[in-house]
């Protein structure tokens, strides 16, 4: 997450934010939080109209911060609503964890069943043709055995 965005979360000023991360450094290792590079931050601020927007054109980087990044913010930043965020993504973390796992698994078992269902279609395609095929004479065979039910009309007879 950006600190844009997390500064909007916890109520807490960006400079508070990045002053907190620049004075514990130790707590923010590179693969934790992270500055953009001005590429990076270009292009997120790129804009599809021409006028430039208030806050548009930033004069900073932003920092990005990794899961680990927003749980370290949460014994940096000491306000209560700024603990509360950090606990509430956090819990969002994981859920989205306990989803993608759940999402690994069912992809696993769909490979599975479509590696099963391969090995078993030239087989499946054989009994269907051989059944539709009794099923086809069957339905030939009662339709000449079928007695005419109803009465015949009989041609009038020219004199």
């Amino acid at each position: 997450m950006l600190d844009r965005d997390l500064v909007e979360l916890d109520a807490v000023t960006t400079g508070r934010l990045k002053e907190a991360v620049r004075r514990m450094p130790f707590r923010f290792p590179g693969d934790v939080a992270f500055q953009l590079t001005w590429e990076e931050t270009a292009l997120l601020s790129r804009s599809q109209s021409a006028i430039l927007k208030r806050g548009r054109n930033p004069k900073y980087r932003p920092f990005a911060f990794t899961e680990q990044g927003i749980a370290m913010l949460s014994s940096v930043l000491r306000s209560d609503e700024a603990i509360l965020v950090n606990v509430a993504i956090m819990r969002t973390f994981v859920r989205l964890r306990q989803l993608i796992a759940a999402d690994v698994d069912i992809a696993c078992r769909l490979e599975d069943v479509e590696r099963r269902v391969k090995h078993h279609e030239p087989k499946l395609t054989a009994i269907y043709q051989v059944v539709g095929d009794l099923i086809s004479t069957m339905v030939e065979e009662e339709k000449k055995s079928r007695k005419r039910i109803g009465f015949e009309l009989r041609k009038k007879r020219r004199k």
